[in-house]
């Protein structure tokens, strides 16, 4: 499985997140001084993720269909979570996407006064996903809804760039143990090589994160320890971004990231989208 399959119009890859909307997302994100809740925070990634993918895909003529964007958010409801136009789509071209913001707010953005200090800049942030906290953690159940959306498209792309399927959660699940709708949606492939599932914990405490670990044994929990397990060992495309960041990897690296804080966060999500053979 070599993961070496060109991404193009007539061949594109896909992503999908899978987004915990549970109701304990209204508590603060740890690990980076504000008391924002975790459903804002993620929701801002999310959003800001978008953004870039559209400005890795757009061309002089326009965004060019290199990815298909799927979004679902799991809590009281399960299922598409994009807003505005895009309501209860599954998977769209990221085209689409671009041409579709629900809304476009004017957020503040700290840039370099030239003085030596900070001054705010406004900035339009264009809005697809909105934060939502309620409900339990019913992840065995967006799991088997991620995998009957992603046999749909490997059966339309089979010698596409796997998809990457990006499970963020803070709790347990709340409907059973996800491990066997998570085996088997890592099951499906492409002539490419099979979907790739990481997971992201994100928490409320202050502690040290642990990132693309290649190992259990430093996890504080049976829960943690399940993601892991879940998680599919990193391709050797993603290793070398990993390696490339200065984070120690080996044969055995999964992704997965615990006790991930905002920035964590963040980083995961950029290394974990970047297929290198766009064209």
């Amino acid at each position: 499985m070599s993961y070496t399959a060109e991404i193009s119009r007539r061949n594109p890859s896909c992503f999908l997140f899978l987004i915990d909307r549970s109701g304990s997302m209204v508590d603060p994100l740890g690990g980076n001084g504000s008391n924002r809740r975790k459903a804002d925070q993620v929701a801002d990634v999310i959003n800001r993720l978008l953004q870039n993918l559209i400005i890795k895909c757009a061309k002089q003529e326009g965004v060019r269909d290199y990815y298909h964007i799927g979004v679902i958010g799991y809590g009281s409801q399960v299922g598409p979570a994009f807003a505005g136009t895009l309501t209860g789509k599954e998977m769209v071209p990221i085209g689409d996407v671009a041409n579709s913001p629900a809304r476009i707010e004017t957020r503040a953005k700290k840039v370099e006064d030239g003085a030596g200090g900070l001054t705010d800049q406004s900035v339009k942030f264009p809005i697809w996903f909105d934060p939502v906290a309620n409900g339990g953690t019913p992840m065995c159940q967006a799991l088997t809804q991620a995998h009957a959306i992603m046999q749909g498209w490997t059966s339309q792309h089979a010698h596409g760039f796997p998809p990457i399927v990006i499970n963020i959660t803070d709790g347990e699940p709340t409907d059973g143990d996800p491990s066997a709708p998570a085996q088997s949606l890592t099951q499906l492939a492409t002539s490419d090589g099979n979907i790739l599932l990481f997971n992201i914990h994100i928490s409320s405490q202050d502690a040290s994160p642990i990132l693309f670990p290649d190992s259990g044994e430093a996890l504080p929990d049976d829960h943690a320890r399940l993601l892991f397990n879940m998680s599919s060992p990193l391709p050797e495309f993603l290793r070398t971004f990993v390696s490339q960041e200065g984070i120690d990897i080996s044969e055995g690296t999964r992704g997965f990231a615990f006790q991930a804080d905002l920035v964590t966060l963040i980083k995961f999500l950029d290394i974990g989208t970047r297929p290198s053979n766009l064209r």
